[in-house]
């Protein structure tokens, strides 16, 4: 008996000692966001009080000591982001995910983004402001990576922290400009189409006008007024396993003096990015006796993205324009090694690389690359056997000024200084979004615009062998709108109305939310903050109830059985609101899914299929083909003896959509609604493991909104007719500069990429209910407000 005493007493200190254990790793593993500590190099003190979201508000007397200490702070909270994201374009993911993702880190090798950032460090002016500031940022991520605690992910992965570097910076920037491309998962795609339907095929999938609907209003007060299908797949394939989450779209508009009940400018913005955990942005605010700014940063780089300051506001979405061509390339007969070009042959260069495996040997591989950009054979398994297909993408060729516009773009003073830093964005194409204390409202295209002539279709292959380099056009000639007399700017992912050289190819978004906008913007004068924190959260469709209209009338007469009458009148009866007790929601929802599928999915094969789903095609689709009498994608081609129309394919998606709702709720009677079916889920990496899934992410929430309504919940289309949110607004800003010091904003789920801290999932509550935080300004509000502060010191 006193044997089984000591054992348990035994085993009771081994687990309290274990505990113990848990608890003081634990305790360890959580950022400091108190107490003081050394910072090397600093040449005064800096304090950093943390608001009750964990948001730091940096003091100090210059601008290198208060990047240093942004660089510590965004290290303890996002170490791990920043780590995956500056491995995606050098292709070092496989050091850290083993073989699975191999193909991932070929793509983006082959891409050149890491050969790209090599030519622009070896030019760098290490005296340029842009990359001082950059340093000294760089300089405080590395103190923490040798003085603060491990992030759990590296003690999972096995990864051991290196340094960051200014390379890290640019690869990161240069990821982004891909995710926010198109043309990779679009051009390839028609091309296939083309190669096997015909041209009459694309041309209905394109549209016969450059946009549909509603455009960006141009004006400037300060002036008069089959391979290609094994490409598409693989290359949507290899982005679906990408850890770190794509640039979708965005909305912003900008309301000016006239049209708001205090006379001052109020900014919106909420750039739609995948969901993720953590979020995208990191806020910080930094205070120095030159300079200000309350920032969202992207992990591992200097410079904020979207700001604002007493003095004026700025945000981004995507521009949408098309800057990647694919060339179909011609070899010399006589010799594999050249490829034809209109002037003469040109020599392929081939490159060699070399991806470290967790777990594995390293993998060599090499591809070929032209002028104009990577040979994508070799780089894509798919396209092995296939004829030479090559990229060429604007942001790895010219000159990269990225970082040097993102830091005159926070750095400026005046509209004039902010419109010179905008003017060095090359790529990815943004719309630039701005306001100020002054009353000035603006929006300009930035981007490199490169033109072909007119009769060159650059959503499909070019031949490499004929067409000539595109020309590239001065800023100058990049469309905008500056203090436009009906009051206001936007964006929301649509196109421009005009340019001085035409109509600019791109991947543009349809009207929907742009309509939604206009509307809501248009007949008031009276704009508050209030006012556009409700509009900025708004879940209605002008567009939807037309698409019902259309599909509706188009159902043959007495074709609908009386059971499911009703539900067809409640659709007809249906505003476009996407709430959470919508039903109306779930049942149009699916009735546009199979009637997408019945429409496309005969022609295209599965793949294919998905493929067009993966693309900006299907939403400006939805609406014109829903109207549409004649099409030639009407007729089944798995029926010859029966050669279908329009209202065979309505009648036969809406029977399906019915039946759906039918086998998930029985019928439309009963508690059910929008959110039994349309739910968001912030996936960390290390979630998609069950076992580690509870403590790694962030949901599963119902939430309301949809896709291309103003609170743009966006979800893949799938047979299930159960959405699972992928992304969204990654933030939701109101500056209003009547009043500066209550700007608000939110983040999805929290500050800190950490799961040990109490800011790792604190706002998410507040952003699926629609509600947002201040964005603190105000010192003494900042002291009030502050949960603690951490205290920079410097060796005298």
């Amino acid at each position: 008996m006193k044997l089984i005493k000591r054992l348990l007493i035994i085993l009771g200190i081994f687990l309290a000692l274990t505990l113990l254990a848990g608890v003081l790793f634990v305790q360890h593993q959580k950022p400091e966001y108190e107490g003081n500590k050394e910072l090397v190099e600093l040449q005064d003190s800096v304090s950093v009080y943390f608001d009750t979201y964990g948001i730091p508000h940096i003091y100090a007397q210059n601008e290198p000591d208060a990047f240093r200490a942004l660089g510590y702070v965004h290290a303890q909270d996002r170490l791990w982001q920043m780590e995956v994201l500056r491995r995606v374009a050098p292709g070092r993911l496989s050091e850290v995910f083993g073989t699975e993702a191999l193909e991932n880190d070929k793509l983006f090798l082959g891409l050149g983004i890491d050969e790209a950032t090599k030519k622009v460090i070896s030019e760098v002016d290490s005296g340029d402001p842009a990359i001082v500031l950059a340093q000294a940022y760089l300089d405080g991520i590395n103190q923490f990576i040798e003085e603060g605690p491990t992030p759990i992910e590296f003690y999972l992965t096995g990864l051991e922290k290196q340094p960051f570097t200014l390379q890290d910076v640019y690869n990161s920037v240069g990821y982004m400009a891909f995710s926010f491309a198109m043309a990779h998962r679009t051009d390839p795609f028609l091309m296939e189409v083309s190669d096997r339907l015909g041209t009459e095929y694309v041309a209905e999938l394109l549209g016969t006008s450059p946009s549909n609907g509603t455009m960006i209003r141009t004006y400037d007060s300060r002036f008069p007024s089959d391979s290609a299908h094994l490409l598409s797949a693989n290359i949507r394939k290899i982005l679906e396993q990408t850890p770190l989450p794509a640039l979708e779209g965005s909305n912003s508009w900008v309301i000016s003096p006239d049209k708001t009940k205090n006379g001052s400018v109020i900014l919106a913005n909420d750039p739609h990015i995948g969901f993720a955990q953590p979020s995208v942005w990191y806020e910080a605010h930094i205070i120095t006796p030159q300079y200000e700014k309350y920032g969202y940063y992207l992990a591992g780089v200097p410079y904020p993205l979207l700001g604002h300051d007493r003095r004026m506001a700025y945000g981004l979405t995507m521009f949408e324009n098309d800057d990647i061509d694919f060339y179909s390339e011609t070899l010399d007969p006589a010799d594999s090694s050249r490829y034809k070009r209109p002037e003469g042959w040109g020599s392929f260069e081939t490159i060699e690389k070399q991806i470290g495996v967790k777990d594995a040997d390293p993998v060599t591989f090499s591809y070929r690359k032209t002028d104009r950009g990577p040979v994508l054979n070799g780089v894509l398994k798919s396209l092995k056997g296939s004829n030479p297909v090559s990229m060429s993408w604007v942001y790895t060729q010219g000159a990269n000024k990225v970082l040097q516009a993102l830091h005159g773009i926070s750095h400026s003073t005046d509209m004039a200084s902010f419109e010179k830093a905008v003017e060095h964005i090359h790529a990815p194409g943004l719309n630039v979004m701005y306001g100020d204390a002054e009353g000035n409202v603006a929006w300009w295209g930035a981007a490199r615009l490169n033109t072909h002539p007119d009769s060159l279709s650059t959503k499909l292959f070019l031949n490499g062998a004929t067409v000539p380099a595109p020309v590239q056009q001065p800023f100058d000639k990049n469309p905008r709108t500056i203090n436009p007399p009906w009051g206001y700017v936007y964006s929301a992912n649509n196109q421009p109305d005009s340019s001085q050289y035409g109509v600019i190819p791109g991947y543009y978004l349809p009207e929907n939310r742009a309509r939604r906008i206009e509307a809501l913007l248009e007949p008031r004068d009276d704009w508050d903050r209030d006012g556009v924190m409700e509009m900025i959260t708004d879940v209605t469709s002008d567009v939807n109830p037309e698409i019902v209209a259309n599909l509706a009338g188009a159902l043959p007469e007495q074709s609908v059985e009386p059971e499911s009458q009703r539900m067809l009148e409640a659709l007809k009866a249906w505003d476009g609101t996407a709430d959470l007790d919508s039903k109306e929601a779930v049942l149009f929802h699916r009735w546009v899914y199979e009637f997408l599928s019945a429409t496309f999915k005969d022609e295209l094969g599965a793949d294919g299929f998905e493929s067009l789903l993966s693309t900006h095609l299907v939403k400006r689709l939805i609406s014109p083909m829903s109207g549409k009498s004649e099409s030639v994608w009407w007729d089944d081609i798995r029926t010859p003896e029966i050669v279908e129309e329009r209202q065979d394919i309505v009648l036969k998606s809406f029977r399906a959509a019915v039946a759906s709702i039918r086998a998930d709720f029985k019928d439309f009677e009963g508690d059910w609604g929008w959110k039994d079916v349309h739910t968001v889920e912030f996936n960390h990496p290390f979630g998609r493991v069950e076992s580690l899934r509870s403590y790694f992410n962030v949901g599963p929430f119902a939430v309301n909104g949809t896709r291309e309504v103003i609170n743009n919940l966006m979800f893949p289309y799938d047979s299930t007719g159960f959405y699972k949110v992928s992304a969204g607004p990654s933030t939701r800003r109101v500056i209003d500069f009547s009043d500066i010091e209550a700007s608000m904003s939110i983040l999805p789920t929290g500050q800190s990429g950490n799961p040990f801290s109490p800011h790792y999932d604190d706002q998410a509550e507040l952003y699926i209910q629609g509600k947002f935080r201040k964005m603190l300004l105000n010192r003494a509000e900042i002291r009030e407000n502050s949960n603690a502060i951490l205290i920079f010191s410097f060796e005298r």
